[in-house]
């Protein structure tokens, strides 16, 4: 299955909204957030972060090899990324709240339930989430593999105060 190319992540654009946030702390944090998308193409990128928009969405799933091909730290509990649409630009702040580590099939319903794709089940996100995990590994010269260890995390939406609950 061909991908549509998203716009790389407005990086600028990403950063103001992050220290609009910030701001609004009493104690701003000192990180630089991470500046992401969702999914491998633009229009699953715009789908995942509509969700994220509309409340449904409040969790998401990545493999610790990505992380580690594109030299980028795991995410952390109480870290911050901005997370941008298919075009790359940023349309919320997000907190990390909890962290897992585990293989693929050690998803249960309720996460299944918390990244709100599909019908939510657990049978439906394990196979959309083997499926694109095998789609996007070949490109990073790896194959698929049952034991590949999954980072399960859990976020809220900080930013904008019109989104964030």
């Amino acid at each position: 299955m061909a991908t549509d190319q998203p716009g790389d992540p407005d990086r600028t654009a990403a950063l103001a909204m992050y220290r609009a946030y910030a701001a609004t702390l009493p104690a701003p944090p000192l990180e630089e957030p991470a500046v992401e998308r969702f999914g491998d193409g633009a229009a699953l990128a715009d789908e995942l972060i509509g969700l994220v928009l509309a409340g449904t969405k409040r969790a998401t799933a990545a493999l610790v090899v990505d992380f580690l091909d594109d030299g980028q730290p795991l995410p952390r509990i109480g870290g911050h990324w901005v997370a941008c649409d298919g075009s790359g630009a940023p349309r919320c702040v997000l907190r990390t709240t909890e962290l897992r580590l585990g293989p693929l099939r050690s998803v249960d319903e309720a996460f299944a339930w918390d990244e709100g794709e599909d019908d939510r089940t657990r049978e439906s996100w394990l196979r959309e989430h083997e499926r694109y995990f095998r789609r996007t590994l070949p490109a990073r010269g790896r194959a698929w593999s049952d034991d590949l260890e999954v980072v399960f995390e859990r976020f809220r939406v900080v930013w904008p105060p019109e989104v964030a609950g």
